[in-house]
């Protein structure tokens, strides 16, 4: 038995804990701990000491008060769906889980506005404000698991990013908790602000390194009533990458664009065991196309045009979606792409991002360089917004060469988004695995501003600590 001083700070402040969330809601038995030790980023696991679920601000600041003076590690946590390793507790130490904080806690109609906690699922709060007529547009493919904290803390996009923006554009205002265990409000609840620096824009994608947001004030539209959709087949890929640039110069805006190779939609249909597109022998790719509004007439126009631009870049039979059971089919498997890919094999996500119309050098690049080092890759992403998901598939690969030269193979990747204007992260964040590659797209000036920023939200380093930034470089 470990003596006082051989024990863990972190479990020396159990009883402390309990006093805080009462004895319910403090976790160390190993089954549970090893719930919380994954999220969706490949196949990574580390254990917490401990998993804490408060249910109040004031719970979660005196929790952050007693791990600031110890200097114990806080891993917030959501729904655990990240990509990039955010949720993981690798430094051991409190995992802080949001769950519990779950309630919309008020729909201003009035002025357009929801105030929610940090654990409600996103699409439960999509249905609560639409029972309204009103409309929250960022809707990540996890939207029926991810949170709205989750969300904040990725700056999440989605299908519909590519009209109505990503989760910074709805963003007006966060309650959050900081590592001091002070509480602040990052701004106000209006549209416009220009009073001294935007501390609310600046937690938006932070990834929960410089703050626990507990409340947030989310901008919202009036819902569209009206939506088509259509999937167009293409023979070429990259073609399929060219026909993306032209619907928009052409002066159409889509609410949702999205590119899949064929490998990605075949995979799909098996995973959910839904074969209602027929895939002819010679198509490659997809592009899955959105058009909502609130006229029939002008949407029907608008699909009329989209698909005598895209004849123009080699494509195949356009399946029009009769009605909303096929629509709903349909984005179901491009929803589901993520997990069918995980589902075949070990796989690592490159979240890359260029200029749209460079997308099809990237996907083209991204091809050159999986045959250079021997990997397969499937794509799959939101075309409309240059961001390309890059799912680099282990299949028969040695784990020498996973372990080893693949990351040269992905090190090549990054600098070619960089060098085609992009950036190597477009919606799922930085966290523990991207960190290693920041120096590709950032200088040492930008690098040193963003450490400082971290020192002074969060002097020592407890707050998601390593995550973006190594902690011993802060």
């Amino acid at each position: 038995m470990l003596s006082v001083e051989q024990t863990p700070p972190v479990l020396q402040q159990l009883e402390s804990f309990r006093g805080i969330v009462g004895d319910a809601h403090v976790y160390v038995d190993p089954e549970v701990l090893s719930a919380y030790a994954s999220d969706e980023t490949e196949d990574l696991h580390y254990l917490p000491d401990v998993v804490l679920k408060p249910r109040t601000p004031d719970e979660i600041s005196r929790i952050l008060r007693i791990c600031n003076e110890h200097r114990i590690p806080v891993t917030p946590r959501g729904a655990g769906t990240g990509l990039s390793g955010g949720a993981l507790p690798h430094l051991g130490g409190v995992l802080l889980s949001l769950e519990r904080m779950n309630s919309i806690l008020h729909i201003d109609e009035r002025n357009l506005q929801v105030t929610t906690e940090p654990g409600v699922i996103t699409e439960v709060l999509q249905n609560a404000v639409r029972e309204k007529g009103l409309f929250y547009p960022p809707d990540p493919s996890s939207r029926g698991s991810c949170m709205i904290g989750g969300n904040i803390a990725e700056n999440s996009g989605g299908p519909k990013a590519v009209k109505y923006g990503v989760v910074k554009d709805y963003v007006l205002n966060l309650e959050v908790v900081l590592a001091s265990g002070e509480i602040i409000w990052t701004g106000a609840n209006v549209l416009k602000n220009a009073t001294g620096y935007n501390l609310t824009q600046l937690v938006v994608g932070s990834e929960g390194t410089l703050g626990i947001v507990t409340k947030v004030v989310l901008k919202l539209l009036p819902h569209p009533q009206l939506d088509l959709l259509m999937l167009v087949p293409f023979r070429s890929a990259e073609k399929a990458c060219e026909a993306v640039s032209a619907i928009f110069r052409a002066g159409y805006t889509p609410s949702a664009l999205e590119f899949m190779e064929r490998d990605a939609l075949e995979w799909v249909m098996r995973f959910v065991d839904n074969s209602i597109v027929p895939i002819e022998d010679d198509v490659v790719a997809h592009l899955l196309i959105e058009v909502d509004g609130n006229d029939m007439d002008v949407l029907l126009k608008d699909m009329e045009g989209i698909a005598a631009i895209v004849q123009d870049y080699d494509c195949s039979d356009i399946l029009f979606a009769d009605d909303a059971q096929q629509k709903e089919q349909l984005w179901k498997l491009r929803r589901r792409v993520g997990e069918a890919v995980k589902s075949n094999s070990v796989y690592k996500e490159e979240d890359t991002v260029v200029p749209r119309a460079e997308l099809p050098r990237l996907l083209k690049g991204v091809k050159d360089i999986g045959n250079k080092y021997g990997f397969h890759s499937v794509c799959y992403g939101h075309a409309g917004d240059g961001n390309l998901h890059v799912n680099i598939i282990k299949g028969d690969l040695s784990d020498e060469a996973w372990n080893g030269s693949l990351k040269e193979g992905i090190r090549e990747i990054f600098i070619l988004v960089k060098e085609l204007g992009g950036t190597i992260s477009g919606e799922h964040g930085i966290g523990l695995v991207q960190k290693e590659y920041l120096p590709l797209v950032f200088d040492d000036v930008q690098l040193r501003l963003m450490r400082q920023i971290k020192q002074i939200f969060d002097p020592k380093g407890i707050l998601n600590a390593g995550k973006i930034f190594d902690s011993e470089t802060l």
